[in-house]
């Protein structure tokens, strides 16, 4: 049974879970006017671990820039210390982590009319595809919604009001039987799922679609520096709906989900109908990153300190 979060970082403090609460009144509950990471702390045989922590970090700030936050009351320092203070006073040895950064007020709709808030959450959660996912693959299928176009809204950040489509998105494609939904991007070509970034592996090449339109994952940057390791070809290019029909294999990443096999789409099988030899080793390469026993791991791992008792100030 998962253990619940007792602490919860709010602004600039710990503070009860049950506290962890905000305005009602606020752009970011109204208006979706948030941005947010998701992140993962690992168990390692040296003590929990986050991934990429800094890289998260440096993308939440990049997000609130982006949609316009200026003069943020929270440093990059400040922010990963904050983040190692809530895994350490949950005692968790592995989490997942969210970081919100909010609108408060500013029902004007104008950002600086408002004050940014930060929410850090932590919880347990193992296995976002399911229990089976790893070994079985999923089965997915091209949603009817678009993703959004880049003069919309902005596709580099992770805007919490541009997951709406992604919920509708996965709430149709679930409701017809499928695990996962694909979306187009404006021009019909394949951007990414609702919460990961797609690869294919025709003739035992890995293709992935160029970043204009998607969120540039972290775990995807990951993929291609391990795919590369390992003598595989990485390419940038845009892929059609029919190329995954095709594909010998088809994976999907994202920090949630990690490395999971598409074993069908649109009632088609990929390959073999299950995870194809690539897809595998980069599972595996993935999990001996994440607990600390790659090559890689020691740049790409940072580990939880002691709780601070100066900055968690509950």
């Amino acid at each position: 049974m998962a253990k619940t979060a007792q602490y919860i970082w709010i602004d600039n403090e710990l503070k009860d879970a049950a506290q962890g609460v905000v305005p009602f009144i606020n752009a970011g509950l109204h208006y979706g006017f948030s941005v947010f990471e998701g992140i993962r702390c690992y168990s390692t045989k040296q003590g929990p671990a986050v991934f990429r922590l800094e890289e998260h970090v440096d993308r939440l700030l990049d997000s609130a820039r982006v949609v316009g936050f200026r003069d943020l009351p929270f440093t990059r320092d400040g922010l990963i210390d904050a983040i190692h203070n809530t895994i350490a006073a949950n005692k968790f040895s592995s989490c997942y982590i969210r970081p919100l950064i909010y609108l408060d007020g500013a029902m004007n709709m104008v950002v600086d009319s408002g004050k940014p808030g930060l929410l850090i959450a932590v919880w347990e959660w193992s296995a976002f595809l399911g229990a089976d996912a790893k070994e079985l693959g999923i089965r997915a299928n091209i949603s009817s919604f678009t993703r959004l176009h880049p003069n919309i809204m902005m596709t580099k950040a992770k805007v919490s009001g541009n997951y709406v489509g992604s919920i509708l998105a996965k709430t149709e494609s679930q409701r017809a039987g499928f695990d996962e939904a694909i979306m187009l991007d404006p021009q019909g070509y394949v951007a990414e799922c609702t919460g990961e970034n797609i690869l294919i592996v025709p003739k035992n090449v890995i293709y992935t679609v160029p970043r204009g339109s998607i969120i540039e994952g972290i775990t995807r940057d990951s993929l291609i520096t391990l795919a590369e390791d390992a003598g595989y070809k990485v390419v940038e290019e845009l892929i059609s709906r029919d190329q995954l029909y095709i594909a010998d294999e088809v994976f999907v990443c994202g920090t949630a989900a990690e490395v999971i096999a598409l074993r069908e789409i649109d009632f088609r099988t990929i390959g073999t109908g299950k995870a194809g030899p690539v897809t595998r080793t980069m599972q595996d390469a993935f999990e001996r990153l994440t607990t600390g026993e790659h090559p890689r791991s020691a740049e790409w791992l940072s580990h939880v300190p002691a709780l601070d008792p100066e900055l968690a100030k509950a």
